[in-house]
């Protein structure tokens, strides 16, 4: 399925370069005006209307291959295989060894006991 992507990919790039080149290459409105005045565009190599509709028509035919090309890509991009989720998927963690008896209970480590308060002070008084 990657290699589809990248085909259809590299074709709506290449067409719409087309596209591009082919709408920069028509004439405007206006210059059929300049025409009807003797510009010279009447000896070109389809004629003086034949240039404009093999144009167009080349335009409207890319137009309709880059939409499709674009429904394509956006099918493709939604429909991809999924790929894993995670690196750690399917790893399982050892079992953790039981305590053979009540005795092998790991302790926590010593925890130092609070600070013993002097029997002639205040308990909220503060030691100097």
């Amino acid at each position: 399925m990657n290699i589809w992507f990248t085909v259809v990919l590299t074709v709506h790039v290449l067409v719409a370069l087309g596209i591009i080149f082919l709408v920069l290459l028509q004439h405007g409105k206006g210059a059929d005006m300049g025409a009807a005045f003797g510009s010279g565009s009447s000896g070109s190599l389809f004629g003086a209307t034949g240039s404009a509709n093999f144009l167009s028509r080349t335009t409207a035919a890319l137009a309709a291959v880059f939409f499709l090309t674009s429904l394509s890509l956006a099918y493709l991009a939604t429909h991809r295989p999924e790929t894993g989720g995670s690196v750690m998927q399917g790893v399982s963690a050892p079992p953790a060894a039981a305590p053979k008896s009540a005795g092998d209970v790991p302790q926590p480590a010593d925890v130092p006991k609070p600070a013993t308060v002097p029997a002639g002070s205040k308990s909220n008084e503060v030691p100097k």
